[in-house]
């Protein structure tokens, strides 16, 4: 689960790498797999000055901006409907736009299937693999 002044990887390529969550916007107080939050990039790829005009790889966000993003792994184990348990060795979320669309056009890494049936499909498609 993923609670206040949680540091989660950010798996996207974005330009975040680390984020830290500050509401969920469920309402709830934890937010699992799937799940939307808004979060505080506190750790960015260096931008590059004699880059040319490489837009493509220039960073979408940078240090101290707030955005949103959605869960795709946790530490904390999440029971699903056939009764498994499944966790991994990391939080993790991919950025996202307010209107619910991805800020990078790659994901790195696993994606939990729970994405998938939270109708997250722009992430789905995305995801390389899902567990």
């Amino acid at each position: 689960m993923i609670q206040l002044k949680t540091l989660c990887k950010v798996v996207d390529n974005s330009g975040g790498l680390i984020a830290e969550c500050i509401n969920v916007m469920s309402g709830a107080r934890t937010a699992s797999v799937g799940d939307e939050i808004v979060c505080v990039v506190k750790k960015a790829r260096p931008v590059v000055a004699g880059a040319g005009s490489g837009a493509a790889t220039a960073p979408k966000v940078r240090k101290g901006e707030v955005t949103r993003g959605v869960v795709v792994r946790t530490r904390q184990a999440v029971q699903r409907l056939d009764g498994s348990w499944v966790k991994f060795d990391d939080n993790a979320v991919v950025l996202t736009n307010p209107g619910r669309q991805p800020l990078g056009n790659r994901i790195l890494g696993v994606v939990a299937n729970e994405c998938r049936q939270k109708r997250w499909a722009k992430i789905a498609s995305l995801a390389p693999r899902f567990v």
